[in-house]
């Protein structure tokens, strides 16, 4: 049985990217020619069978109010209101049977789909 976290609004724990998905995202860079400089913008917006999806996308700046994860080169930016449902998650990336994709574990998911591209909280 999974384990329920409690979604507390105004707690700001760290997202945490993987080195996996660092080395995707500098791949998927590198392959659709995304300029330097360029950052991933990782978001929530409603909408999934759950209530919420994740939204990934390459942007040329960060946007005032951005949380920005510098990592291994890679810029993240993460908006203030997703920054609240994203509180202490890790995108991690994976390539194993089941698929291939980036992946969210987020402690503030109480539930999700069952293909995993939306959650509740």
């Amino acid at each position: 049985m999974a384990e329920t976290v409690e979604f507390i609004a105004g707690v700001s724990e760290e997202v945490n990217v993987t080195e996996k998905a660092i080395r995707e995202i500098k791949k998927l860079m590198g392959e659709n020619k995304i300029p330097e400089g360029y950052g991933l913008r990782v978001g929530v917006k409603g909408g999934g069978c759950s209530g919420l999806t994740y939204t990934l996308g390459f942007d040329p700046e960060e946007r005032t109010g951005d949380n920005v994860i510098e990592k291994d080169g890679v810029r993240i930016f993460i908006d203030m209101k997703s920054n609240l449902y994203l509180s202490g998650t890790e995108i991690d990336f994976t390539d194993g049977l089941t698929g291939k994709g980036f992946v969210f574990n987020n402690p503030n998911a109480v539930k999700t789909c069952g293909c995993g591209s939306s959650f509740g909280v």
